[in-house]
């Protein structure tokens, strides 16, 4: 297959040669190699050779053969933003597409017709590109078994080519990318990916950030060998009582051996074993183990469990991965949420990744310092706004106790809300068909890649997108994969006629508490939460006792997410004082701009605390229980 520029345009075309998505365990070559690292991955971050293109015309198209001349490139950092490395332009926007007063566009497939769609992003005056190249020799270990590449974030639309042969092509940019490289490995290998920095995925990932494009998460290499662990789906149920609990799983296997096995260990809280059972391998696998009394867990005692599972061959280790997992349940029962049998009360905030120098593009260390600022401030949960956060982020909360509303890649607010109207005329993904597999692949893959973790008690459709036939088929999906959890969306509010057939809760934005209290008393047929509330931008956060004092008065209203965690602001240099200083939306001449808008949080950009945040921490303290 050759890949085509024209993939930029068109909605139908968002996955070419991606391996399926699936679960986000980590595989090592034996047990022992959880204590060093992983013999079966190799990271491909470092510095790679980098070319900036204003458009796709004047792009080196070349670039990616294995005899081109790449003399005349940069060097930059991988992962990281290419607009915070010195190239193209910093540019923050909230509602508005980002081109709004400069092109005039339209979704292909609403109001535009096929003549203004041709060349939309494709033949683009502006659509700047990022061309980068790097070469790497595999590790030993990882010789002779099947190689993939681990793609775990790109903005926005990526072509990936491997010395000299087409491997295949990516939008989704926060959802992991995977592509098989095995026919195509050499000695010596030279990697080339193309980024273009807006597809016709810009138009349904209009998020309320900095548009940035680039290689902004990990990028490794899986060696996947003989009896590979391919996928895990880990369902922990309880019994009525909620004392009891058992283990529900399906494992896939690949390249399985004649005659082996998998091992199977389950450790308590305590790391104690308390379960261990060998199972003959068959590609599909499904168990259940019965565990008997077990520990909930839950924000103040988030016990968790741990699978171990070790493929075999005549009694020698080929594949070994572990997995922690946790005992809870969350329901509706008489129009209430209810978390193991309780009522649930949200005292939460909305968080984009965010970091002053490196924007996006965050570390570990850094999501640890989040923790500790929202386990602090008695926060008991997070909605990941608006798309899926690294990995690592889930099995932080999983070990915090910090409930997730894990929300899919999806936001298309400038499609429908215009100068503060609601004015449809051109929505996406709306009901149109066009659209429909693009949106449902990425609540698919929100799915399979973090569906085992415990932390996870919402899935939410996506942000500020209206609420049409398409929205409610991702409903759906997620009912139909995952019973067991709870569906978000607050797109009912802008077009109610998906009430009941869209999201388990009424959900609302910026509800006033008297517009909250008359839903609860005149009309109410969901529990009701403020998926985003009591906007922090400047010095704002007052009158939060008026929310919180409705928890008292109504079981049915369930709280809310802060909007939001941490200001959106860049560390910069001031060219006049050489001091650092902080530069929000619209302090690099970025037009249209939201301007202040980027600095709502209750922190500062680098984790400083604000004002505000005392009144968090009182409040929700006070209804933390």
């Amino acid at each position: 297959m050759n890949a085509t520029i024209d993939w930029l345009d068109d909605p139908e075309v968002f996955r070419v040669n991606q391996l399926e998505a699936h679960s986000d365990h980590v595989i090592y070559g034996s047990k022992s190699e959880i204590n060093t690292a992983s013999s079966r991955i190799q990271s491909l971050n470092g510095i790679w050779k980098f070319k900036y293109s204003k458009n796709a015309q004047s792009r080196p198209v070349d670039f990616y053969k294995k005899d081109f001349d790449s003399s005349d490139f940069d060097e930059i950092a991988v992962p990281g933003h290419i607009e915070l490395a010195g190239y193209d332009k910093i540019h923050y926007i909230n509602t508005m597409y980002p081109w709004e007063g400069h092109e005039f566009r339209r979704p292909p497939f609403t109001t535009a017709s096929i003549a203004q769609t041709k060349g939309l992003f494709s033949q683009a005056e502006y659509n700047p590109v990022g061309s980068y190249i790097t070469t790497f020799r595999l590790d030993e270990k990882m010789k002779q078994e099947k190689v993939s590449i681990h793609f775990a974030g790109v903005e926005q639309a990526m072509y990936i080519w491997l010395n000299g042969h087409f491997i295949g092509y990516a939008e989704d940019s926060f959802t992991p990318a995977e592509f098989d490289l095995t026919p195509y490995l050499e000695e010596k290998n030279q990697l080339a990916v193309e980024v273009h920095k807006r597809s016709t995925a810009a138009f349904i990932e209009d998020q309320d950030f900095f548009r940035f494009f680039g290689i902004f998460r990990d990028v490794t290499l899986i060696a996947k060998g003989k009896n590979h662990l391919a996928d895990i789906w880990l369902r922990p149920k309880l019994d009525e009582t909620l004392q009891h609990g058992q283990v529900e799983m399906d494992i896939k296997i690949e390249n399985i051996l004649p005659d082996s096995e998998v091992h199977l260990r389950i450790f308590d809280p305590t790391e104690r074993k308390i379960y261990e059972e060998k199972l003959v391998l068959t590609a599909s696998l499904s168990h259940r183990v019965d565990l008997g009394k077990v520990e909930l867990w839950g924000h103040f005692q988030p016990r968790l469990y741990r699978i171990e599972l070790e493929t075999r061959k005549d009694g020698e280790v080929t594949e070994y991965t572990h997995y922690p997992f946790g005992f809870r349940k969350i329901e509706i029962k008489d129009k209430i949420m209810y978390l193991n049998g309780k009522r649930l009360i949200i005292n939460g905030v909305n968080r984009h990744e965010w970091h002053p120098e490196k924007g996006r593009a965050i570390t570990l260390e850094d999501m640890e310092r989040d923790v500790k600022i929202i386990k602090n401030a008695h926060i008991n949960g997070v909605r990941t706004s608006h798309y899926p956060n690294q990995i690592a982020w889930y099995y932080l909360c999983d070990q915090a106790g910090i409930h997730v509303m894990a929300e899919t890649n999806l936001e298309s607010h400038g499609s429908w809300q215009k100068m503060g109207a609601f004015e449809p005329s051109y929505n996406v993904p709306g009901n149109i068909p066009q659209w429909r597999e693009n949106v449902l692949d990425r609540a698919k893959t929100n799915f399979e890649t973090l569906k085992n973790h415990t932390s996870i008690l919402f899935w939410s459709l996506g942000n500020e997108s209206y609420a049409e036939e398409n929205i409610r088929l991702m409903n759906d999906y997620y009912k139909e994969k995952d019973p067991d959890r709870l569906v978000h969306y607050e797109g009912n509010f802008p077009n109610p006629r998906f009430e009941e057939t869209i999201s388990d809760m009424k959900s609302c934005m910026y509800a006033s508490p008297e517009d909250v209290r008359a839903y609860l008393e005149e009309e109410a047929q969901k529990p009701f939460i403020l998926c985003e509330y009591m906007h922090d931008m400047g010095n704002s956060l007052g009158g939060m006792a008026s929310y919180m004092e409705l928890l008292e008065q109504y079981p049915m209203y369930q709280g809310g997410y802060i909007w939001d965690f941490k200001d959106q602001a860049i560390q910069m240099i001031d060219p006049i004082t050489n001091q650092k200083v902080m530069r929000y939306g619209g302090d690099f001449d970025d037009r249209p701009s939201d301007y202040e808008f980027s600095g709502n949080g209750i922190v500062f950009a680098d984790g400083e605390e604000k004002p505000a945040l005392q009144e968090v921490r009182y409040y929700y303290g006070k209804y933390s229980d």
